[in-house]
């Protein structure tokens, strides 16, 4: 009897006959079949606006990035536009804080403001969102009321209630609560119904991690925490089941969009996201993340472009609709060049 081969390979659909580089052979064939593609419809780009400032001012931990005065929001929003960018998410560093956080819902607090000079320059053309959280007007430096030293949940929702219905009288199309308290997309959404806002609508920071990653955030809008801490709420990154309960209990309180912050630490949390939940999903790739590749760009170390391509594309491919990024410029401009 003739003896039949133990090689099963021999006939059947692999190498020789199949070669996987035979699709990467030309650039022109490689764009053609290419997965993953990032469109500037898919970039969100950080404002913030300082109030009393005359002239932009540079933060060493974020090159490129600038606190811009009120004076100069259109120019910059116009640059956005001109790249195809069109979604801005607003800070504000005011003049002035306290123990409750008044400047952040003065309806002519500078946040308020800043949207209200946007909307009657560029209307519907261009989508603002307004971070909703007390870090930056707060003496505390904390994103919300303090009582004997800790965050009193309850009464910070109230005032981040009074942020979103501000912002959303001055013409913000989404409000994005960070604070991290519990109930808090509930009470908005409650606030904003009353008010007869109930367009308006949220993004929840539903996964925000206690991440090491925000320093330069915190330089840039000056709300680093004058004691503690902020991982009593602040979810912790070790835990992906407790970030998928913060993400469908805002869900179910009423959020239109959710939101996964940072992105690239926790790219198996936006697909696990994007998995069980049906919502448009943005991810926050912060300040840290940006730092990073800027200064290893700046040692010579990295090509920037390449890396910041393959960072975002990761983010992408992980699952995300939309991504925050101080990246967003230089991104679209990259993709106008193709």
């Amino acid at each position: 009897m003739k003896q039949t081969s133990n090689n099963s390979l021999a006939n059947g659909p692999y190498f020789p006959n199949v070669r996987l580089r035979r699709l990467r052979k030309s650039k022109a064939l490689r764009d053609l079949l290419q997965e993953t593609r990032i469109s500037s419809d898919d970039l969100i780009f950080p404002l913030f606006v300082e109030e009393g400032l005359k002239n932009p001012k540079n933060v060493a931990s974020m090159p490129d990035i600038q606190r811009i005065p009120p004076s100069k929001i259109v120019d910059v929003v116009s640059e956005i536009l001109d790249l195809g960018i069109k979604g801005v998410i607003v800070f504000g560093i005011p003049s002035k804080k306290d123990n409750t956080a008044h400047a952040a819902y003065n309806e002519k607090g500078v946040v308020q403001k800043a949207i209200k000079t946007i909307k009657k320059n560029f209307g519907d053309r261009i989508v603002v969102i307004s971070d909703v959280c007390m870090c930056q007007y707060t003496n505390s430096g904390h994103c919300g009321i303090i009582r004997e030293n800790v965050v009193d949940n309850d009464s910070t929702i109230e005032i981040l209630s009074k942020i979103a219905e501000s912002h959303a009288k001055c013409g913000a199309d989404i409000v994005a609560p960070s604070a991290m308290m519990d109930g808090q997309v509930f009470a908005i959404r409650k606030q904003l119904n009353d008010a007869g806002l109930a367009d308006t609508s949220i993004m929840a920071y539903s996964a925000k991690m206690a991440s090491p990653l925000y320093s330069p955030f915190r330089d840039l809008a000056d709300s680093t925490p004058k004691f503690g801490d902020r991982k009593t709420y602040q979810m912790p990154g070790t835990n992906s089941f407790e970030s998928l309960r913060e993400i469908e209990l805002d869900i179910k309180e009423g959020a239109d969009m959710i939101m996964i912050k940072p992105a690239l630490p926790y790219l198996d949390l936006i697909y696990k996201t994007r998995e069980l939940f049906n919502l448009p999903l943005c991810a926050y790739s912060v300040s840290g993340e940006y730092a990073l590749i800027k200064a290893a760009s700046e040692k010579g170390w990295i090509n920037e472009t390449d890396v910041m391509i393959e960072f975002l594309s990761s983010i992408k491919r992980a699952g995300s609709d939309l991504i925050i990024t101080y990246f967003a410029k230089k991104m679209a401009k990259v993709l106008l060049e193709k």
